[in-house]
């Protein structure tokens, strides 16, 4: 299993398992006994099945809207969100309407192409646990998660600009 790395730059080892979407005329099989992530559509599909347990959480694809779960999401222990190539940003963008809109308080996760150079921005959105790419090295996580000391936008971690906290 992979390390995720937390947001205050700590490793440790990642109990869940992320489960890929059964092929067409497949059903979804997840393991018994093991936290399992499935496809945010697929658990609310399976609502009825899935709710109240905190062995089972959900990821979105860059192209699913929040939106499909609503208020729901507040019941997910895990959230993931799938970074699948270095330049699709929308991820950002759920992990905000996640966070600001529904009000989820649960682990987020940043998952796929995750990379040291994203992490700040990503935890500066919401995300406070991440899954590196594999041929990424994890013991530099830590630093980027922390190297700039001021950010000029509001974000989830701040609701106003530089220039509002300085005139302060």
């Amino acid at each position: 299993m992979p390390d995720v790395i937390a947001a205050d730059g700590s490793i440790r080892n990642d109990s869940w398992v992320v489960v890929e979407r059964p092929a067409e005329g497949e059903s979804l099989n997840v393991a018994a006994g093991q936290p399992a992530l499935i496809p945010a559509d697929l658990w609310l599909a399976g609502y009825e099945h899935y709710v109240g347990r905190d062995d089972i959480g959900v990821w979105f694809d860059s192209h699913d809207e929040p939106e499909m779960l609503g208020e729901k999401v507040k019941e997910l222990p895990l959230i993931a969100v799938n970074f699948p190539r270095f330049v699709d940003g929308r991820g950002y963008s759920i992990a905000r309407l996640l966070r600001e809109r529904f009000g989820y308080q649960g682990e987020l996760r940043a998952i796929g192409d995750v990379l040291l150079d994203q992490l700040q921005f990503m935890k500066r959105c919401g995300f406070d646990s991440y899954v590196l790419r594999a041929d990424k090295d994890i013991s530099k996580a830590a630093r980027c998660l922390n190297f700039f000391s001021q950010a000029y936008q509001a974000a989830t971690d701040t609701d106003q600009p530089l220039f509002r906290r300085r005139a302060s």
